[in-house]
């Protein structure tokens, strides 16, 4: 009797949790395959087999499912983040040639604007892609440490450095400019200033 009792317990957060996971993968896989234009909540709970109550008791909008994507790994699933080599000018690089492959690969352009246009409809999608691409506090950190190691000016705007950086790579998608080999180097040098050497000890 206990036994069935417990099962009874845990069917429902079971449940939900699976119904969770359903429409989150569906909002994902429909997202990519017709954009966030397309996306409707109809067609998120027919593909996770779920009704549209079940949708908006946890959501609000599908902005708001588009933001716990990006969260979960779901879009975007390996958030690009610069690294730390102790040369600033290399890992900056490193970072933008990483997400510039990104917008090359087939349909990456489109699964930026379309995170763009749920960005500017849900403010939560905007600060989740950009945390993604690397362009909050994580780069803001790197950039302080290049401060320190003397290869950016102490005075140097880090925010406003770290907002352009992500602007640019928004911007490019937008305007599906192309890029070529010399658009990283450019972008750096006119962001950061001349490259600096590491101070030494």
């Amino acid at each position: 009797m206990s036994q069935q009792h417990s099962e009874r317990h845990h069917s429902g957060p079971v449940r939900s949790a699976a119904a969770r996971n359903a429409i989150l993968d569906a909002t994902a896989h429909l997202f990519e395959e017709r954009g966030y234009d397309q996306l409707t909540i109809e067609g998120i709970a027919a593909r996770a087999g779920t009704g549209k109550q079940t949708v908006y008791r946890w959501w609000p909008s599908k902005g708001a499912l588009i933001a716990d994507c990006l969260l979960e790994g779901r879009i975007l699933p390996d958030a690009v983040t610069p690294t730390d080599t102790g040369d600033l000018r290399t890992d900056l690089t490193a970072w933008l040639d990483r997400i510039f492959q990104l917008l090359q690969q087939p349909g990456g352009e489109a699964l930026m604007r379309s995170l763009i246009a749920a960005a500017a409809e849900h403010a939560d999608v905007g600060r989740r892609l950009r945390a993604s691409l690397g362009g909050d506090s994580t780069l803001i950190a790197r950039l302080a440490a290049a401060v320190r190691a003397g290869q950016l000016a102490p005075d140097a705007p880090l925010r406003e450095i770290s907002e352009a950086l992500v602007g640019a790579v928004l911007l490019r998608a937008l305007s599906r400019e192309a890029i070529d080999a010399d658009t990283t180097a450019r972008l750096l040098a006119a962001l950061t200033g001349p490259s600096r050497p590491a101070s030494g000890g």
